[in-house]
């Protein structure tokens, strides 16, 4: 805040994300979401050198100079050394301007803002937020096929990969699709469930443990292989017996039907491939 009161073209500064969210659990490594409203972007895109009022940079990644509504914007994901983490959006106090003239808030500040500074007032005609950005919507009986039918693919994928010997590539999809696409959306489906749809699910299935069934969260355990090949293979079965655990629970709530035999024939596919001759040299 103070950083920003002393410089001329910073007019606003949002915070939003993790330290904005009320009932959010905040550690001592949890990083600042900071929007930024200036007068001129460009100045903070081609010189790097106000970052180091926050400390020295250990590393960082900066956004592509883009537009926004017609205006440029960046950004720059920042780790300092030391521990302090800040993410800055760096936009035209023009947008903020139309967020207010529009009365519709962005989901970054549904979920949740505060505002830092606001040194023209621009500020004070944002709409409060009503906390419901990004919680999920109860899924559709075309929406849980969708998930269930990406999910058996991937399966697929990942036992071709296992023959081959391409240990890296049948671990990234299990883990990076998968998981992430298929049985955690199903898992979060669960918990929001338990919860009456009011969880904000984290990224990668960051903060499910605290809000998964202890049972459930055993099994999720199980489906977390070392890079030995049979182990992937174990792996592979203990996720695919969890999707249908936890999908047959989802699909018994709200009346959908669970795709019996399109697992039955993936895993009589995978289990052919599992007998095969090793493909690799």
């Amino acid at each position: 805040m103070a950083w920003g009161q002393g410089r001329d073209l910073v007019r606003a500064m949002v915070l939003t994300s993790t330290r904005a969210i009320p009932g959010v659990t905040v550690d001592i490594i949890s990083d600042y979401d900071v929007i930024v409203y200036v007068r001129d972007v460009l100045p903070f895109y081609e010189n790097r050198e106000w970052l180091s009022s926050f400390g020295e940079v250990l590393a960082l990644y900066r956004d592509p100079l883009a537009k926004h509504d017609g205006f440029e914007e960046t950004g720059f994901v920042v780790q300092f050394v030391g521990g302090l983490k800040i993410d800055f959006t760096i936009l035209p106090v023009e947008i903020l301007t139309k967020i207010v003239q529009d009365q519709t808030l962005p989901a970054e500040y549904d979920a949740g803002y505060r505002v830092l500074l606001d040194k023209d007032h621009l500020a004070e005609g944002l709409p409060h937020p009503t906390y419901q950005a990004y919680i999920p919507k109860p899924p559709s009986q075309e929406r849980f096929n969708e998930v269930i039918d990406s999910f058996f693919l991937n399966v697929t994928y990942v036992a071709r990969y296992l023959w081959r010997d391409d240990v890296l590539a049948a671990r990234a999809i299990l883990e990076q699709y998968m998981k992430p696409e298929g049985l955690l959306t199903v898992l979060w489906w669960l918990v929001e469930i338990d919860h009456g749809w009011k969880v904000k699910p984290g990224l990668y299935g960051r903060g499910l443990r605290k809000w998964l069934r202890p049972d459930l969260w055993k099994d999720l355990e199980a489906t977390c292989p070392n890079a030995e090949p049979k182990e992937i293979w174990k792996a592979l079965e203990e996720t695919l017996d969890l999707m249908r655990k936890a999908a047959h629970e989802v699909g018994m709530h709200f009346g959908f039907a669970y795709p019996e035999e399109r697992e039955r024939l993936t895993r009589e596919y995978i289990g052919g491939i599992h007998k095969l001759e090793r493909g690799y040299p």
